[in-house]
């Protein structure tokens, strides 16, 4: 077994930073190049060829990795643009009708999660401030209950069993948002019982952009009938009928053209996940989260994230004076992270990040506030 520290050279930009914004974006693979590279020949050698020899299936080839990492069975997960795109396709199978027009979720959901929700008009959107919140506002009147299983701020866990039992009490959908978990906490949707959970691989999976995912429980698979849709979707795509029949299983859930490329690079990432397996990812994170705690105690910063491990997801967030220049400061020393408003810096180390890399970025972070680096750095905002 290799030891994670080996897995360093399979990532070429920790040769020149201190990566630690694994939260936002993955470090890429080396061979996620490979991958593109191979793309491209098929491309350019097989040409039109190529839909039949392996581009087409990629929703579902690669949706059955991504399934294997959150604990989903075999043709229950397909791949989409992104969270916003999956989640449209989950909403296009409901048509809100009397008083069943509910959608409840927490305050600290993803913006792109909320637009989508307060963007339709016929829907009663009830915001909460906590999960217990969530339990409560559930009731009768509820269709989903789309909510993050991480907190992107904070990196807090939610417990969110409690809310998948009301949901299914009333007669409502839980849409678990998974984007800040999958592939850094262990995570099985099948034992949790959610009818939808989605996410993408922009972040934990290093899988890159164009590689959201959607989960869909076996059972709702075969009965629901999603709107929003292309012709992936249909049980004959290469028939062109002018009629819909709908594909089998998650496969009905599709929309258009798969977006191959992306697909092709997401899987070097994904490869990397299941070799080391999520449980030995978690339990190093865990290690790492909490020596960045330890520092930030004894550099006097303000830790916002849960300092409870079973709470706490993969990311660390520290408060320090004017934080959004202090993050810049650390751009400028080749330390990458990344901050949030109302939150504070966000620190997060994956497996293949050494302890002296943590040790240094907190270091750096006291030696900014210290000397007063970031006061040259005014008005600075998140850009990504």
């Amino acid at each position: 077994m290799r030891e994670l520290v080996e897995y360093r050279s399979e990532f070429p930009i920790l040769e020149q930073t201190t990566y630690l914004v694994n939260h936002s974006l993955g470090a890429m693979p080396r061979g996620a190049a490979a991958r593109l590279s191979e793309f491209a020949r098929m491309w350019a050698e097989r040409g039109i060829r190529a839909w039949a020899e392996g581009w087409w299936e990629t929703p579902m080839r690669v949706g059955d990795q991504v399934g294997r990492i959150i604990g989903a069975p075999p043709g229950s997960t397909v791949m989409h643009q992104n969270v916003a795109v999956a989640e449209t396709v989950v909403l296009s199978c409901f048509r809100p009708a009397g008083r069943r027009n509910r959608v409840v979720y927490e305050r600290a959901n993803f913006p792109s999660v909320r637009y989508l929700y307060q963007a339709q008009p016929e829907l009663d959107v009830v915001v909460c401030e906590d999960e217990r919140e969530i339990v409560e506002q559930i009731d009768e009147r509820t269709l989903l209950v789309p909510i993050s299983h991480v907190l992107f701020k904070s990196g807090e866990i939610q417990d969110v069993e409690p809310i998948v039992r009301r949901a299914h009490e009333a007669g409502a959908h839980v849409v678990l948002d998974c984007y800040q978990s999958a592939g850094i906490v262990p995570l099985d949707v099948t034992a949790i019982g959610v009818g939808f959970a989605v996410g993408g691989s922009v972040k934990w999976l290093c899988g890159g952009p164009g590689n959201g995912w959607l989960y869909v429980r076996p059972d709702l698979a075969e009965s629901l009938e999603p709107t929003a849709i292309g012709w992936q979707a249909h049980a004959r795509p290469f028939a062109f009928e002018e009629e819909l029949t709908y594909a089998a299983r998650s496969a009905r859930f599709l929309t258009g053209t798969p977006n191959v490329p992306a697909h092709y690079a997401a899987t070097a990432g994904y490869d990397l996940v299941e070799e080391i397996g999520v449980a030995r990812i978690r339990a190093n994170s865990l290690r790492q989260t909490e020596l960045m705690i330890e520092l930030a105690d004894a550099a006097g910063f303000e830790v916002v994230s849960p300092r409870d491990p079973g709470r706490r997801g993969g990311t660390v967030t520290v408060r320090v004076p004017d934080f959004p220049a202090v993050h810049t400061a650390l751009e400028e020393r080749g330390v990458l992270c990344d901050f949030r408003p109302d939150a504070g810096i966000r620190l997060g180390p994956h497996y293949y990040n050494s302890d002296d890399e943590i040790r240094f970025a907190v270091e750096q972070i006291a030696d900014i506030v210290e000397t007063g680096a970031y006061r040259r750095q005014a008005d600075a905002i998140a850009r990504h």
